[in-house]
């Protein structure tokens, strides 16, 4: 692992957010001649790539910004109507063909919809923002979204890696063998999910925890009552067993990448992390593009996860738009732009399962405590 110097690294007192547009005196020299220097050789790295992004963002068009990404969406809910007719069907290959179309409709609502909406990644507009984030983590994902808000964007992206606080340990259950964590397990999140969110609601005022109630409810009924009356199931347990396979069909892909791309990269001190771009070139990997999971749970998760830590209220297109000038930017400034297969990133895991995902791992010389 490589070092990050010490002058690049910055006290757990400085807003997580901060660019670390200071850059600190050489060793030897007056304060004077630090500033001068400072003003007069460089500026931040954070603030220089900022500026060429920006200029990328400001030149993008609508449908660019946020338009595939929303027309990506709209796709999804238009495949609803079509996958609950197949299901209909006594044909075995029809109602397979409703089922998966149900399935990828679903992966693409819940899991890229309620991750741009927990961005405000759909609209520019704060009360429409918040009206996308209620219906797509409340409605579509049966979670309650003021928490999935908050350890999502508060504590995951603000403290990327860092112990106790964005590390990332949520998703390690040391107590399940590697086989049935990595392949078993994640078929329970459909259930695992609403459960959770129940659990959640003592964090939340009384207001808002009917809200939630009745939106999961409304979610979880609405797709019920269809199965029954559009699809023509005559059982209820049959309903219900459709309603689980759908929702768990890209559950096990979703478990991994979670995982795959920050457990076992750099951790860091919560008093002694190193400044933003450090703290997310060197904890955050990217996955190589792949049609499938690229589109389904979208490009910020996949291949764009470094652009999309490093700037995360972009949509999922302007993600994959600024990838070449972020690659070539860390590139040229020394800095890791870290990449790997999903079977490498599946490998490692299988066959390190008890180092990275049982024990927590341990915290590199990059913060400089060991």
């Amino acid at each position: 692992m490589q070092n990050v110097p010490e002058e690049c690294r910055r006290d757990a007192v400085d807003d997580p957010w901060e660019d670390g547009e200071r850059t600190p005196f050489q060793h030897g020299g007056a304060p004077g001649e630090g500033k001068v220097a400072e003003a007069a050789d460089r500026e931040s790295l954070m603030m220089e790539l900022t500026r060429q992004v920006q200029t990328v963002v400001r030149r993008s068009s609508w449908w660019e910004r946020r338009g595939l990404d929303c027309a990506i969406l709209t796709a999804a809910f238009i495949c609803l109507p079509p996958a609950f007719l197949l299901l209909s069907s006594s044909q075995i290959l029809l109602f397979s063909l409703g089922m998966l179309l149900m399935g990828a409709a679903h992966a693409v609502i819940t899991v890229k919809g309620t991750h741009l909406a927990s961005h405000g990644a759909l609209s520019e507009s704060q009360a429409w923002g918040e009206f996308w984030a209620v219906f797509f983590i409340e409605v579509c994902g049966s979670f309650t979204a003021r928490v999935g808000v908050h350890a999502h964007v508060k504590m995951h992206h603000a403290h990327t890696n860092v112990i106790g606080l964005g590390d990332s340990s949520t998703w390690r259950l040391p107590f399940l063998p590697r086989s049935i964590y990595l392949f078993v397990a994640p078929l329970a999140v459909p259930i695992i999910t609403p459960v959770v969110a129940l659990g959640q609601l003592r964090r939340q005022s009384a207001a808002q925890s009917l809200r939630t109630v009745l939106m999961v409810a409304l979610g979880l009924y609405s797709q019920y009552w269809l199965l029954l009356n559009a699809s023509g199931f005559r059982s209820p347990g049959g309903a219900l067993l459709c309603m689980l396979v759908c929702r768990a069909l890209f559950s096990v892909p979703y478990i991994h990448v979670n995982i795959f791309q920050h457990i076992g990269l750099s951790m860091f001190s919560p008093t002694n992390r190193p400044k933003r771009i450090y703290q997310m070139t060197y904890g955050v990997l990217n996955l190589p593009r792949n049609p499938l999971l690229d589109w389904t749970f979208g490009h910020s998760l996949i291949s764009c996860h470094v652009e999309h830590h490093l700037f995360p209220s972009l949509s999922d297109n302007m993600c994959l738009k600024v990838k070449p000038i972020v690659s070539k930017y860390l590139k040229e400034k020394k800095l890791p732009y870290q990449e790997d297969s999903y079977l490498s990133r599946l490998h490692l895991f299988f066959h390190k399962y008890q180092e990275l995902m049982v024990f927590a791992p341990p915290i590199t010389e990059l913060v400089g405590v060991q």
